[in-house]
């Protein structure tokens, strides 16, 4: 039996990629292709790419047209860059674009019919699903909302994280949103518009959110990435000893038409060392430029730092109180979230409780929020929420 002249059609073209060649090579695509040459091929073989194909497709996707325009939107490739950078783009490449988007939407959508008849196997076999997407148009679509999708690494995930000296997405992300987080209105707001500013376009500042642990710094700044991951924002978070990467990264989000967060979660500002040094120079901007669409947003629970007094000079080593100063001067906009008062705290308490559904009476939950913060440290939102999460699952189970 000779082979089929449409898949053979499919197979020769796909030789002539240029912008979209790194596709060839993705682990999906690569049994997918040998499938299209089976004549060849032994029928175990034959068996063994088909049900590898459908393993791997499986694993991401049971649609193949979506999962191969997937890939194409996430491609960082010479030609995305271009546009992503405003840059007027040769009527040559236009059109090869537009040809190997067609040649790849041709692959999207092979049916499961038409690669079974190439196999020599009478059992049954997996099948996937297909759509019709018109890939030139959607992708074309996206292009012109591109500082809201983004492209590459980063158009799929909303927050990343520094391992083996590589940015890489965070696979399980906090969910948190804005609406969880109760009290310290004022304080997330003012965090929200200057990212806002950001997401303008305009000059934003770096950030310093300090204060008493458990607070929920942390959780605001994870929260405002979460409601505008769909407008282009992504957070990177950066360790303390993985400062010394602050340029490069830098350089590497440079010209990205999404917005990022660099964040520093726990800043132990001390002075004199010299992580904090490169810290300095960033916000500084250094030798490059800081970018425009990046801003550096720090937590800090050494609420002393920020303490104008002879108790808080004693804590610091002698002679740095300048040095110190300096390095939060850097921060144009600093965002206090202290301990909350009784009244306060009783509130966080009585709200996560409606949020969460646990029905008790206002009395007892103030005996034992108050109880639960002596016995915790002290009286906080993560308190709060410990304290409900607690009373939960001690609660009986409900017909």
């Amino acid at each position: 039996m000779g082979r089929n002249k449409k898949l053979q059609e499919i197979d020769l073209s796909l030789n002539s990629l240029v912008v979209f060649r790194k596709l060839l090579t993705h682990e999906v695509i690569l049994p997918l292709r040998a499938l299209l040459d089976t004549e060849s091929m032994d029928p175990m073989i034959q068996l063994r790419q088909y049900t590898e194909f459908i393993s791997r497709l499986y694993a991401r996707s049971t649609n193949l047209t979506e999962y191969i325009f997937r890939l194409i939107c996430e491609d960082e490739n010479f030609y995305v860059k271009a546009v992503a950078r405003g840059e007027q783009v040769d009527e040559m490449l236009e059109a090869c674009v537009q040809n190997e988007l067609a040649i790849l939407q041709r692959l999207a959508r092979i049916r499961p019919h038409e690669l079974q008849k190439e196999v020599s196997y009478y059992g049954v076999l997996p099948e996937w699903k297909t759509s019709d997407l018109d890939f030139g148009a959607e992708y074309h679509a996206r292009l012109r909302e591109i500082g809201k999708f983004g492209y590459g690494l980063f158009a799929p995930s909303p927050m990343f994280v520094i391992r083996d000296e590589r940015i890489v997405p965070v696979l399980y992300p906090d969910p948190v949103q804005l609406s969880d987080l109760t009290g310290y209105a004022a304080e997330r707001q003012a965090v929200t518009d200057n990212t806002l500013t950001l997401l303008r376009g305009k000059p934003a500042q770096n950030v310093l959110l300090y204060g008493d642990p458990g607070t929920g710094k942390s959780a605001t700044v994870k929260a405002i990435v979460n409601s505008f991951f769909d407008q282009g924002l992504r957070l990177i978070q950066i360790r303390k000893e993985q400062f010394s990467m602050l340029p490069e990264i830098v350089e590497q989000i440079h010209g990205n038409p999404l917005k990022f967060i660099l964040y520093i979660d726990d800043l132990n500002l001390a002075p004199g060392d010299a992580d904090c040094s490169v810290l300095k120079a960033a916000l500084d901007g250094s030798v490059s430029a800081r970018p425009a669409n990046a801003v550096i947003y720090a937590a800090s629970n050494r609420r002393y730092l920020f303490r104008q007094d002879a108790e808080a000079d004693a804590v610091l080593p002698d002679g740095t109180r300048t040095e110190t100063d300096s390095l939060i001067g850097r921060f144009g906009l600093r965002v206090g979230f202290m301990q909350p008062g009784q009244q306060d705290y009783l509130e966080f308490t009585r709200c996560l409780a409606d949020q969460m559904g646990l029905h008790i009476d206002a009395e007892v939950l103030a005996q034992k929020a108050e109880e639960f913060a002596a016995r915790s440290g002290g009286r906080s939102p993560r308190a709060a929420k410990q304290l409900i999460e607690q009373l939960l699952a001690e609660a009986p189970p409900t017909d």
